[in-house]
């Protein structure tokens, strides 16, 4: 195994051992990579969609804060907690069917604060929403 397969069995061992809480299982978000360097999750579209049948905006911010706090958590470590403070979404894309995919990466990895970006594409990889999320980090 390389030491890049070790970092991401790593990061996806860590989502198993903290989950990723009640709101996103519900809505199917699924992580498939989780790195500190990039975060990947998809939800299907089915199940949240406002009542005109397009994915609701809600349902994009909920995927982007599931990957941005905690991929800030993965990288505040140990005994240190990263709590959103700021978040906000520009959608610029309806998505009908099947899944979207977000990719989560840093725009600042501090030791107090983080900024991550989250895109979200639908199955054609078209943008849809871009979501910028900032975590406070602190000590236990």
């Amino acid at each position: 195994m390389t030491d890049q397969n070790a970092v991401a069995d790593a990061g996806m061992d860590w989502v198993a051992r903290r989950g990723l809480g009640d709101l996103a299982e519900r809505m199917g978000i699924r992580i498939t990579e989780f790195t500190i360097d990039r975060c990947v999750a998809t939800m299907p579209v089915a199940g949240n969609t406002q009542p005109v049948g397009l994915l609701h905006g809600g349902a994009y911010v909920v995927l982007g804060e599931s990957l941005g706090s905690m991929a800030a958590n993965l990288h505040a470590g140990e005994g240190r907690l990263a709590v959103g403070t700021d978040i906000n979404a520009t959608h610029t894309r309806a998505a009908t069917g099947g899944q979207v995919t977000g990719v989560c990466t840093p725009i600042h990895l501090g030791r107090s604060m983080t900024v991550h970006e989250i895109v979200v594409t639908d199955e054609a990889g078209r943008r849809c929403s871009t979501v910028r999320i900032t975590n406070l980090i602190k000590d236990l």
